[in-house]
């Protein structure tokens, strides 16, 4: 189980920005809410007006010319047979998850190490969520798999109804194929489950009504052995129900060599937590750093990665890096770690993904936003040592898996017009070749990706890539589309998306993505920069890059659509209100846009350290001021929005999306609404439903900027 702590916090800043000058005179609208039913997420008169939305939206775009071409060609794409079935190590076997046509929810399938290797793997279907569905009256949607280690042979199977985070655990046998009798069974709820051995795990969940965090989630773990009732289980920890971040976690690590770490990680807040280890004689607090997070074990020795310094006694680990610390040393004294330095990233570095070999730590290393892959080991002294994969350059890279039991570690490389390759590397000979490529599925013969910087207004330099026609005219007529995140450390990298390419790229269309501060592109420092009241920035970054594409005269404003998603959307809608006469076109997806109300809407109270808390009167303030839902404003001309979400997100959650188009709507300005039915916090439950999102997303993007 791999565990990631994002984060860090700052304190307040000035709370005056630029707004348009058009939506610049007006306070932002704090009164009583008038569309506080749409947030009745399942009501009946909030699911009629929703009804009504999409009859409306779908009139409009699934009528227009472009949308039969764009819905199949995205279908095409979907449901391709070349798509990569990308795998991980499992029992000695390699597996993975598949949707296609005839299998629309999903199958679960294996196959052998040297068939998977092979041109044409021989998988086996290990579990068919469409029949099972069929068979129980169910929208099973996967989530996932745990395997008891280092058997491997039980798994406990994730399913959630229609897409959303809250799902139901049941125990599988791999051997029989079949889920067991008698087996572990855990109902619908937000809950973590880990195993302890064969006929023993560790739980979160909510075990009596109430007893979750104020954004949702669970507290308090428990053990439950094979066959005792749930309401049997025994207490093993519990945080509070003012813990922030998403839930009290458990989690078991086995490593190549046998050693074991059964843990408990406690958020505190979005990105602070404490870790624990769950020994025999009791719970003990682990002294890592608060913002840090275990992503491994590696020969006896437990790998953090840091947002923050490590500081014990005379050593200092600087923010960024990978650490470790011995595991017989932790059980004894959990107070006293002794950290070592794995990896101190240098300027303009980050750590991205990592995972283990039997006796190797494997890293993909972020440098200028373009990806490496080194592979680490530990000497007879326990200094570590590092070397390079060959991996080709100007490209980015991905851990899919590794193999805890062998050397074996799967990787993903891509870029904008370059299509997905899966490659195989070794970490005992460090060698690494190319195992499966994906066939190009859209033209790019006509394209190229340039890398620019545009200087935002604090003098921060941002860097975007920009995908183009290599004919381009300077003249500001190509239709562009630019899309960020900018939130939770989350890093932005070039990626072969066979829907952009051929839905907009083979159309003509420049596609841009702006590496804005809030990710973690350059490490924590990069994200730090914009928490809390200090999020402008992330913000004047976005429209920099905006202004920079206009002035190299790449697009124009008539030319300019956005797009983004969850943290993502909230970026668009306040690039909406404060710079409504600066695009052509926005495309806010699955959103969070009510930032006065975001605490209490699903998961938002888990999000405090990201965005700061109304109950902080300067982070009010600040939240009023940057609120793209309390910003809307009559009589200023914004551009026709395309506004999405998803009726089963219990993240984010649709009010956010359904309330701001509702005042739109009020105040006679031009939007369309789109809200899918099934999907939980994402375009939709399978790939027919995904497939519609993205022909209505790009046939709105042709109608307004083509």
């Amino acid at each position: 189980m791999k565990l990631r702590v994002l984060g860090l916090l700052f304190a307040t800043l000035a709370l005056t920005h630029p707004h348009a000058a058009s939506a610049q005179s007006a306070a932002p609208d704090t009164s009583a809410d008038p569309f506080l039913w749409l947030e009745d997420q399942h009501g009946a008169r909030a699911m009629a007006w929703v009804n009504a939305e999409n009859a409306k939206t779908t009139a409009v775009l699934e009528k227009d010319p472009h949308y039969a071409s764009l819905y199949g060609d995205a279908l095409t794409v979907a449901q391709s047979a070349d798509r990569i079935a990308w795998g991980s190590f499992l029992g000695g076997a390699v597996y993975n998850f598949w949707q296609d046509s005839t299998h629309v929810r999903g199958i679960w399938r294996k196959a052998t190490v040297a068939s998977y290797r092979s041109a044409h793997p021989e998988w086996i279907t290990v579990l068919d969520l469409d029949s099972l569905a069929t068979a129980e009256h169910a929208n099973w949607v996967w989530q996932g798999a745990q395997c008891a280690e280092p058997a491997e042979r039980r798994c406990i199977i994730s399913l959630s109804d229609g897409g959303e985070d809250a799902t139901t655990e049941r125990e599988f046998d791999l051997g029989t194929g079949r889920f067991v009798d008698g087996g572990f069974v855990l109902s619908r709820g937000k809950q973590r489950v880990s195993w302890v051995g064969e006929d023993t795990i560790l739980v979160s969940r909510e075990w009596n009504s109430g007893e979750l965090t104020a954004s949702g989630y669970p507290y308090i773990v428990k053990r439950l052995v094979r066959g005792q009732p749930i309401d049997k289980a025994t207490e093993v920890f519990r945080g509070a129900a003012t813990d922030g971040g998403y839930g009290v976690s458990p989690f078991t690590i086995i490593d190549g060599s046998g050693h074991r770490i059964v843990g408990i990680i406690r958020p505190t807040s979005t990105f602070e937590t404490e870790a624990y280890l769950v020994r025999p004689q009791g719970v003990a607090r682990l002294a890592i750093p608060a913002k840090s997070g275990i992503v491994g074990l590696v020969n006896g020795q437990v790998i953090v990665q840091l947002s923050e310094p490590w500081k014990e006694g005379s050593t200092t680990i600087p923010t960024g890096s990978l650490a470790s610390f011995d595991l017989a040393n932790a059980n004894a004294h959990p107070d006293r770690l002794s950290p070592a330095a794995v990896f101190e990233p240098g300027p303009r570095e980050s750590v991205g993904g990592t995972a283990v070999t039997r006796g190797s730590l494997v890293a993909t290393i972020l440098h200028n936003v373009r990806g490496q892959v080194a592979l680490f080991t530990r000497g007879a002294g326990g200094a570590w040592s590092r070397r390079q994969l060959p991996f080709p350059d100007n490209l980015a890279t991905g851990i899919i898996d590794g193999d805890v039991h062998g050397d074996d570690i799967f990787i993903s490389v891509t870029g904008f017009l370059t299509p997905s390759s899966e490659w195989i590397a070794n970490a005992a000979n460090g060698r690494a070749s190319s195992l499966k490529a994906l066939p190009a599925q859209f033209d790019a013969s006509r394209d190229t990706v340039e890398q620019f910087e545009a200087t935002s207004k604090d003098g921060t330099k941002v860097p975007y890539f920009v995908v183009h026609p290599r004919v381009m005219k300077l003249d500001g007529s190509n239709a562009t589309i630019l899309t960020a995140y900018g939130g939770f450390e989350v890093s932005e990298t070039p990626n072969y998306s066979p829907i952009v390419g051929k839905l907009w790229l083979e159309h003509g269309g420049v596609f841009v993505l702006a590496n804005i501060r809030g990710g973690g592109e350059f490490g924590p420092a990069w994200h730090e920069a914009g928490l809390k009241t200090h999020r402008q920035v992330i913000y004047d970054d976005f429209a920099a890059v905006a202004q920079d594409l206009i002035a190299r005269k790449i697009t124009s404003t008539p030319k300019l659509g956005i797009m983004g998603g969850s943290n993502g959307g909230l970026l668009m809608g306040v690039e909406m209100t404060e710079h409504p006469d600066l695009w052509g076109a926005i495309d806010i997806q699955v959103p969070l846009l009510d930032m006065l109300r975001f605490e209490k809407i699903d998961a938002g109270e888990s999000w405090v350290g990201e965005y700061g808390s109304v109950s902080v009167p300067a982070e009010r303030a600040f939240l009023a001021s940057i609120s793209p839902y309390q910003n809307l404003r009559k009589g200023v001309k914004y551009p026709e929005p395309l506004i999405w979400t998803t009726t089963k997100d219990d993240r984010v959650g649709p009010q956010h999306a359904r309330k701001y188009a509702a005042k739109m709507a009020a105040m006679g300005d031009p939007y369309l609404f789109y809200e899918v039915i099934e999907g939980g916090h994402g375009s939709g439950a399978n790939l027919k439903e995904r497939a519609h999102t993205s022909a209505l997303e790009y046939t709105y993007f042709a109608r307004q900027l083509m």
